[in-house]
């Protein structure tokens, strides 16, 4: 196992003591996005207004190269970032048909940042929205690909659904079936967390996610992976959007034709700094997603292992323990509020959903911190 707790000095010293098991909620940040917020600050008082040359330029490129090389993209230019992950949502419903309430499929398991938003244009007639059960999520893909014969505007869905942890399989027999509908996938708990290629799909379906959770980055480093010809002119955009516009004589509004046509307007920074600065580190010491999630899987082994002295069991797994998933597990348990609340007395960080009660694996923690928090959970 990795024992990269000096590279966290920062985090897990703040508070000595705490056991911090929420990795796919707010993740601790390793100590070199300390200097790379400095370095953010520092560049706007040294450029002031030149600053956005190299925010746009250099920043802005290392970033999509980055994420670009993890998700086996072919070209970063299709990427674009964003403060959230909402603006993104926004843009993308912004540019379905006006005529008639636009035909949305998705499922009951997508994040609260698409679920909240369709929901409310479904109060006021303005969307048609299909949902399937994301559970199990083994087969959702296919039900989905099922569903989508009856031809939707929307397809959207999430590779590792934050309810459960389960992780969708059969993405590209998904994108085949998807026909006219415009394909998002929700990555943001699987990006960093699991190994993921979309070679395949990069011209077919867009992808989101972002540097809060696995990625290590913080906030304000989301991003959007735009395949060429699909939604050239959402509705809802901002004024970066028509930089680089490559196609003379736009009448109207012009839009760039990568991933920019997605842009919004002046955003703060900080957190591509950041987003390169774990990037760059994760490089260094020759790691990718693939041993991230090694390393939480080895963690998770050793939990599910010591469950029974602890009080839990895994029957209680939403996700089987054979099964495909994310870098949580998720619990259903009537007394999920009682055992979270246990849990904090104890100086033990988790998070719920309801009556799910999630535990979150990650780089900065070791055997050494599993054993503690089984220790803990004997005494909650």
């Amino acid at each position: 196992m990795l024992d990269l707790r000096p590279h966290f000095s920062l985090s897990l010293g703040a508070v000595p003591g705490r056991l911090h098991f929420a990795a796919h909620s707010h993740h601790p940040w390793p100590d070199v996005t300390r200097a790379a917020q400095i370095a953010a600050w520092e560049d706007a008082a040294r450029r002031l207004d030149g600053k956005w040359d190299h925010i746009l330029g250099p920043v802005w490129q290392a970033a999509q190269r980055h994420v670009a090389g993890h998700l086996r993209l072919p070209d970063p230019a299709t990427l674009v970032f964003a403060p959230n992950t909402q603006e993104f949502v926004v843009r993308i419903l912004s540019a379905l048909p006006l005529h008639r309430p636009a035909r949305i499929l998705t499922t009951d398991g997508e994040f609260h940042s698409f679920a909240r938003q369709v929901a409310r244009l479904e109060e006021d007639g303005l969307a048609a929205v299909t949902r399937i059960p994301s559970e199990p999520a083994t087969d959702c893909a296919a039900r989905l690909a099922e569903a989508a014969r009856a031809g939707f505007d929307l397809i959207w869905t999430s590779e590792v659904f934050f309810t459960s942890g389960g992780v969708l399989t059969g993405i590209e027999v998904l994108a085949e079936a998807a026909g006219e509908a415009v394909l998002v996938l929700d990555g943001y708990h699987a990006f960093m967390a699991r190994p993921v290629d979309l070679s395949r799909v990069a011209g077919r379906a867009f992808y989101l996610g972002g540097g809060y959770k696995y990625a290590m980055a913080g906030e304000g480093a989301c991003f959007l992976h735009c395949p060429p010809d699909w939604l050239p002119r959402p509705r809802a955009t901002g004024w970066y959007a028509g930089f680089g516009a490559l196609a003379e004589g736009q009448a109207g509004v012009p839009y760039a034709a990568d991933g920019w046509r997605f842009m919004g307007s002046t955003f703060d920074a900080a957190g591509l700094y950041r987003l390169n600065a774990v990037m760059d580190w994760l490089e260094g010491l020759g790691l990718d997603a693939a041993a991230i999630h090694a390393h939480a899987r080895g963690l998770q082994a050793r939990f599910l292992a010591g469950l029974p002295a602890g009080g839990l069991r895994a029957e209680a797994l939403v996700v089987p323990e054979d099964a495909p998933r994310g870098n949580f597990l998720a619990f259903d348990l009537e007394d999920a509020e009682a055992w979270q609340a246990r849990l904090a007395a104890c100086g033990v960080v988790t998070d719920r959903r309801g009556r799910r009660l999630r535990f979150g694996f990650g780089l900065y923690q070791t055997t050494e911190e599993l054993d503690l928090l089984l220790d803990r959970l004997r005494a909650a």
